[in-house]
């Protein structure tokens, strides 16, 4: 009926009862499938309720058109790919679907297994993996040559930063003392360093920290790992050098610089995995989109929407 309507075919009047089908239309024809208007707003409605929740007027509309031409977009790329899965062969069996159903259930959803559209959504996903596992996936290989090339051309992402190896004086209020007292304290134990008390002597007399029995010593520690008062702290510190207290949540802090190491890269054999990953994931997004840039290719695509 619509498309007699498209065509400039006389309609009748129709009845009211009708009005809900005639409202429909088709909006793109893909090879020998339709996607209606009805498909199209099924498929939007949680973002289109969540969208007229947030925006209004002329805004609203453009998120509106927006969401509808991506969302059309992606219907018509699902039905390239189950149009060509249908035509390899490749099916899915009602075992694989129940097994799906059952480990999405385990993983805390809430399955309507008893719907006829949730069966159906499942095995169009299940079928939509299959398809892309064939035509895609299977044909993906990493050499070695692309991981150390994706390491020499990504470096950065494997910085590591600043190391410090530090000690420190721990100051935390004692039964009855306030934090002006404890600053008192640090300021005193901080004036015997500038005279040239042993810092380990000092360790001893003032630190409460669990750290006191080893002289202090917190060992290494990276930039970005420490409280930011005292990061701020250590990048005032040459090696050797004892810095003022510095105060945190924590309590007061008299840090000792002991040994700091220039930022390095982490050694490729160390990010071999992490990197065939990286490239794995990026080659199958590349490899995808190209499968589906060549299915719109050799199909007929018409939008009417």
């Amino acid at each position: 009926m619509v498309l007699c309507a498209h065509l400039g075919a006389p309609l009748a009047a129709p009845p009211v009862a009708d009005a809900a089908v005639l409202a429909d239309r088709i909006v793109a024809v893909v090879n020998t499938e339709l996607i209606t208007l009805s498909e199209l707003k099924a498929e939007t409605e949680a973002t289109d309720i969540r969208l007229r929740a947030q925006y209004h007027g002329a805004d609203l509309e453009r998120r509106i058109r927006q969401t509808e031409l991506e969302t059309l977009t992606r219907m018509i790329e699902t039905k390239l790919q189950l149009q060509i899965a249908k035509t390899r062969g490749v099916d899915v069996t009602d075992e694989e679907v129940k097994s799906a159903i059952k480990e999405m259930k385990r993983q805390g959803e809430k399955i309507d297994e008893s719907n006829p559209s949730v069966q159906r959504g499942i095995r169009e996903q299940i079928l939509l993996l299959k398809i892309v596992d064939r035509e895609v996936r299977s044909n993906l290989m990493v050499a070695e040559i692309e991981l150390q090339r994706y390491y020499m051309q990504h470096q950065s992402r494997f910085l590591l930063p600043d190391e410090y190896r530090i000690s420190q004086i721990l100051l935390v209020p004692r039964a009855g003392e306030d934090r002006a007292q404890v600053r008192a304290r640090a300021q005193a134990a901080y004036a015997e360093l500038k005279q040239g008390a042993e810092f380990a002597e000092m360790v001893l007399r003032y630190s409460d920290g669990p750290e006191a029995t080893k002289g202090g010593a917190l060992g290494f520690v990276r930039q970005g790992e420490l409280l930011p008062p005292i990061e701020r702290a250590l990048a005032t510190l040459e090696v050797g050098q004892i810095g003022e207290p510095v105060e945190t949540p924590q309590g007061l802090h008299i840090l000792r610089l002991d040994e700091k190491v220039p930022p390095g890269f982490r050694p490729f054999a160390e990010v071999r995995t992490e990197i065939q990953g990286l490239v794995y994931r990026q080659k199958n997004e590349d490899g995808f989109q190209a499968w589906l840039k060549e299915l719109k290719n050799k199909a007929y695509i018409e939008v009417k929407f």
